[in-house]
């Protein structure tokens, strides 16, 4: 009988060792040795040449399902996140009917249950109605977290006011995750918003609007002694603000955000419209800057699709999103390859911290006793990102034709390969994510 299920041999692993070279063996989904192993096994791979790391969560995704299945749902937006290296994945409330009690969360796991490739947890939207029940719903199997939108975006789940926002302190004993905008700012700029001109949009919700947001939750955060995560930061002002107030607030950057600037409205128009917007290039330039001091704690993806002829509507018809959970890895290896990152801070940004900041169960690291995620990736291998490629239903991306350094061999969930050379091997094994502060509760 082999000793192990699976064994990785010959590659480079990224670790809390650092980066060597080790095989790693794995059994019963769950990593089993590292090093050199001896035993033999029921599969092994041969990794000469590729860097083997811990699996990529992208903690920020909207799948669309249910209510939008058009777009997306939660089998394609699972397979562009293994085709793209991901092997887990925290979907957005946002939906139609919108995830906030029991009752949706549930149907959600039972909809992901068997149609998923990668394992998955799912947000419970706050709202005034809910706001005293969060406390119970955070710690129920398969939620990420409670996500509150300060500011409006896609969907109707909106709570703007600081007394609404209270409550949902007074109830919640996990990390919050919240989309920080100020709402009554927005209402009183509408009018800068120019018909045709998507540009516009950064104008319109403006660098004020997400700082007097930020400052607000982190007044509202040290009055009740919670702890938050700033999703999506788009400004110079709010890197600089959260380096001072770290003992509560952890931050999330987007690789739009650190991608793109303002300069390509003109070329790719209403396909770079996101809340909050792609910006001047200073805030592009601040936000690098703070994945480089720490500022910034995890990068997921804000993956938000819409089909190519609705973004194709004239600003301010046309909708705020694009994809991205496919394309996070190779984005974020190619700035390795550049210069802009190490190795060892890129799996900090996708593994260790969504793990360190979420609470996540045995996930996050190359470890003995963990899950035996790992994303497999040749850092030297040339690629050019292509609607082609792309399995999200939507099937465009706005970093066609984009050259790249660095791209996504394999992904393994739980020691089952589901993705190896750009072929989907596995189909819908993912199971829900476990969180620290949930399993002590129970």
């Amino acid at each position: 009988m082999p000793s192990y299920d699976l064994v990785l041999r010959n590659g480079t692993v990224v670790n809390q060792d650092g980066v060597g070279p080790r095989d790693v063996a794995v059994r019963g989904g769950r990593i089993a040795e590292i090093g050199d192993v001896r035993g033999d096994a029921a599969e092994t791979i041969d990794c000469t040449g590729l860097h083997i790391l811990p699996g990529v969560i992208d903690s920020h995704v909207h799948f669309r399902e249910p209510g939008a299945e058009h777009k997306e749902n939660l089998e394609t937006g699972s397979l562009a996140a293994v085709m793209g290296g991901v092997t887990g994945v925290f979907e957005m409330p946002n939906t139609s009917p919108m995830t906030v009690d029991a009752a949706s969360l549930q149907d959600k796991l039972a909809r992901a249950s068997g149609r998923m490739h990668c394992d998955h947890a799912f947000y419970v939207g706050a709202t005034t109605e809910n706001a005293s029940d969060l406390g119970e719903l955070e710690m129920l199997p398969g939620c990420a977290g409670v996500k509150v939108f300060i500011g409006s975006s896609t969907g109707t789940l909106l709570i703007e006011d600081d007394e609404g926002i209270a409550e949902v302190m007074r109830s919640i004993r996990r990390r919050a995750s919240f989309h920080a905008e100020d709402e009554p700012r927005l209402r009183e700029r509408e009018r800068l918003k120019v018909a045709g001109d998507p540009s516009s949009h950064a104008i319109w919700r403006d660098e004020t609007a997400a700082l007097m947001a930020t400052e607000r939750l982190i007044a509202l955060a040290r009055r009740f002694g919670r702890r938050i995560h700033i999703l999506h930061v788009s400004t110079a002002e709010e890197v600089a603000y959260l380096a001072d107030h770290k003992d509560i607030a952890t931050a999330e950057a987007t690789p739009h955000h650190l991608v793109f600037s303002s300069d390509d409205y003109a070329e790719l128009g209403t396909k770079l419209q996101m809340n909050p917007p792609v910006r001047a290039a200073r805030h592009r330039d601040a936000i690098w800057a703070g994945v480089a001091s720490g500022v910034i704690d995890t990068i997921g993806s804000d993956h938000a699709p819409h089909a190519l002829e609705e973004k194709a509507k004239p600003y301010p018809s046309s909708p705020s999103g694009m994809i991205g959970v496919q394309t996070l890895v190779p984005l974020l290896l190619d700035a390795v390859s550049a210069g802009r990152l190490t190795i060892e801070r890129f799996v900090d940004l996708t593994s260790a911290g969504p793990a360190r900041v979420y609470g996540i169960a045995r996930k996050g690291r190359i470890s003995a006793g963990y899950d035996a995620d790992f994303t497999v990736v040749d850092l030297k291998r040339k690629e050019t990102i292509t609607n082609a490629w792309i399995a999200s239903r939507c099937g465009w991306t706005p970093h066609d034709g984009r050259a790249v350094t660095g791209w996504p061999v394999g992904t393994f969930v739980r020691g089952q390969r589901v993705m190896w050379e750009g072929e989907l091997v596995a189909r819908g094994g993912g199971r829900p994510i476990e969180f620290l502060e949930a399993l002590q509760r129970g």
